[in-house]
């Protein structure tokens, strides 16, 4: 048998992509080994939403061809999108493949033959107006599928390389999308996450949107649990909310990308909002589900982000009830509007900046956390960790782990919380498995 080692960068959109190219691979024979592992194939998927994800990515090249310095290496994704001739000046690799094609990488490689010089398969940015079917249904992980829903941006946030990377936004069709999630749940999966770019844009140049997608989503049997990967603040409707309150299966965890308090930054930004609609969203989530778990990713130093407004920003996100933050240091990238912005921020600044955000993500997390402490609740348990305890997610994503001698993996359980730390909840078993969670009425 051949073996493939198959690498994920970036968000969860990436995963489900990269399952869809790996399925080519296993159905073909081959068997799916770790990037440290022996390899006749790596295909790494790349992210280039930062220069750290660009560093990263060559940095996984360098450390697979270590362990597999004859295997056929393919980078694909957006990186290999964005800058395909840095990419293939590394040595050792053998193909770079942007975006759109990546879906045809197994007709491509040629039985993996190595070559003198990599090829450069792209498409043209007016060229990528194909979807690409992806789920990760059937490969590797048997609890929660990732169902890509969504592609494209046609968003001009001054930062953000995604629309030079994946083109305009498109969707698939809802009968297909549905036919992959009940494809899942006969795979044995009890909770499907709708991924993409901007999933709440979905639908829209086809006469539909995310509300009718969810709901014939939510007549699936067997199908328990919905997760929206993330979604704009402008696009949380009331009509959406409303059903999303009232739907069990719609789990009561929401991630609505913020980026910065500061209105000034915002506006800069060419985000599509303020934060008082931002504020709005949050606390119409909060009435109606005061347990909901919200994240938001937040970026500092950001060109003419000063002092003053930086701490407003931290002051506005400081009284906001969201859970957890994902933070990013301002990273400059190439043929966006904001390179060419003044004045940069310090390096050093940045840090600083960074290191707080993350400190005030720890305590809202942490703050979160134990408000769970005594309560029992229900949790989709997903793998056993490194400690020996078995490890799963609540509906609004908290991770608890557990002790248990019998196989819990892919149930849903009652779970009462003992114990509560910055990353995670400790709980025992309550009662016998359960499949949902109460609801409050609106």
């Amino acid at each position: 048998m051949k073996r493939i080692a198959l690498h994920t960068c970036g968000c969860k959109l990436n995963y489900a992509e990269s399952a869809a190219i790996g399925k080519q691979f296993t159905g073909n024979g081959y068997t799916v080994v770790g990037i440290d592992d022996r390899a006749d194939v790596i295909v790494i998927n790349s992210c280039s939403v930062t220069a750290s994800a660009d560093r990263e990515c060559r940095q996984l090249v360098r450390r697979a061809l270590r362990h597999s310095p004859d295997a056929f290496v393919a980078v694909v994704g957006c990186y290999a999108q964005l800058q395909a001739e840095q990419l293939a000046a590394i040595p050792g690799v053998d193909l770079v493949f942007g975006t759109q094609d990546k879906f045809s990488l197994f007709n491509i490689i040629d039985g993996g033959k190595k070559k003198t010089h990599a090829d450069i398969i792209v498409s043209c940015l007016g060229e990528m107006n194909e979807f690409g079917l992806a789920s990760s249904a059937g490969f590797e992980e048997r609890t929660r599928a990732f169902l890509k829903v969504q592609d494209g941006c046609d968003y001009s946030c001054t930062y953000c390389t995604i629309p030079l990377a994946r083109g305009r936004s498109r969707s698939a069709g809802i009968l297909k999308i549905v036919q992959q999630a009940r494809e899942a749940v006969e795979l044995g999966y009890k909770e499907i996450v709708l991924t993409g770019v901007n999933v709440g844009d979905y639908g829209r140049k086809d006469g539909t949107n995310l509300l009718t997608l969810l709901k014939q989503l939510t007549t699936l049997d067997g199908l328990l649990r919905i997760r929206i990967s993330s979604i704009e603040p402008n696009l949380l409707t009331d009509e959406l909310l409303d059903f999303w309150f009232a739907e069990e299966k719609l789990c009561n965890h929401w991630h609505i990308p913020l980026q910065s308090g500061s209105d000034t930054i915002l506006r800069l930004m060419q985000r599509r909002y303020l934060t008082n609609v931002y504020t709005n969203r949050i606390e119409r989530i909060k009435f109606y589900i005061p347990e909901a778990g919200i994240g938001t990713d937040v970026i500092v130093g950001f060109p003419g982000e000063s002092n003053e407004l930086f701490e407003d920003a931290y002051k506005y996100l400081t009284n906001l009830p969201v859970t957890y933050l994902h933070v990013f240091s301002y990273s400059e990238r190439p043929n966006t509007p904001a390179s060419e912005f003044l004045p940069k921020i310090d390096p050093r600044i940045k840090a600083e900046r960074s290191k707080r955000m993350h400190k005030l993500s720890d305590k809202k997390r942490s703050d979160y956390y134990h408000r769970f402490l005594g309560k029992t609740i229900p949790v989709l348990f997903e793998s056993v960790n490194s400690n020996g305890l078995v490890s799963g997610l609540t509906q609004e994503y908290v991770r608890v782990d557990v002790k248990s001698d019998s196989h819990i993996t892919n149930e849903i359980l009652n779970i009462t919380i003992q114990e509560a730390s910055i990353d995670r909840c400790i709980g025992k078993i309550a009662e016998p498995k359960i499949t949902s969670a109460i609801r409050i009425a609106i």
